[in-house]
Parts: C-alpha cells; structure tokens; sequence
C-alpha cells in the first residue's frame, strides 16, 4: 500500500482573551464552523486516516474534534506536545516514525507550512498554498515507501483546500 499524509493547520483562533496564554487559545466561531467542513470534505473525498498525532495546544485539539465530528471512522489518535509550534525538522522525525499507511498531523505555523513546502517535488496550483492558512488541508502521497525512508521533495500532491474552498 502507498503511504499517504494528511497535513491540517489548526482552525481560526480565539485572541479575544489575553489572559489566556497562546497554547490555551480555543477556536473562535469561524474556526468551530470550518473544522468540521474540512472533515466532511475529507471523508467525501475519502480521504481516511488510520492515525492522527495533534499538538496539544486547544486550538489544534477542538480542530481535531470539529474534524472527527463529520469524518466518521476510529483513527488512532494521540496527542503530541512536540508539535505545538513544532518545525519542519521535528514534523518529518515524528512522520518518519508513524507505521499507519494514512497518518494525519494538526498542527502550527510557521513550521507546518514549511514542512508542507519542503515535503513536495512540486506545490499544488493554489493562491493560498505559500501561506497556509488556518485549517488548510495537504493531502500528499509517498508510494510505496517506507516512512523511514521519507525525505524532502518526495511527495506528490493529491488534494490541497482551505475551508474558504468549500
């Protein structure tokens, strides 16, 4: 089988309270309306995972429920604080570690745009593809690889959308 990863940005955030600190900030209406739109739109385009790590901080973890409430299935999923505010370097460890076939990481900019860019042999044909935007979705395939074996500039984009697409 072909390994495939599915990247998501956490959803629009809250800054409406400043005594929250970043890592607590929830999703703001905007972002408890889109998270959910990427999970149908996943699941229509049946993309499923089998694995799903998100960052810790609560912005990513309610993207991850508004996703899971119209993706259907039982992913394996697990919380990782090494992807709060994680780089690029420390995705593609935590990607050459997985042994599920589709894996789906949520996590922050800077360093999930720029793994997003550095994973690719070409970018998709996208206006907001370079910045990333919240609640943006890749869905990139590796072959028949081994997740050991990933490096840059090896992946083929399948799907690319933002939740303004839907």
């Amino acid at each position: 089988m072909t390994l495939t990863l599915i990247l998501t940005r956490h959803a629009k955030s809250d800054w409406g309270d400043p005594r929250l600190s970043d890592h607590d900030r929830p999703l703001n209406k905007r972002g408890r309306r889109d998270a959910p739109r990427i999970g149908a739109w996943l699941r229509e385009a049946g993309y499923m995972p089998d694995k799903v790590t998100v960052s810790s901080a609560l912005r990513a973890q309610e993207t991850w429920a508004g996703i899971a409430s119209t993706l259907g299935g039982a992913p394996k999923v697990s919380t990782a604080e090494a992807l709060y505010h994680a780089s690029a370097d420390v995705l593609m460890a935590r990607a050459r570690g997985s042994f599920s076939f589709t894996h789906m990481m949520i996590g922050h900019n800077p360093g999930m745009g720029d793994f997003a860019h550095r994973l690719l042999r070409a970018a998709p044909d996208h206006r907001r593809f370079m910045d990333f935007p919240t609640c943006a979705t890749l869905v990139i395939d590796f072959g028949e690889r081994d997740w050991r074996d990933l490096d840059w500039g090896m992946g083929e984009v399948l799907d690319f959308v933002t939740p303004h697409d839907l």
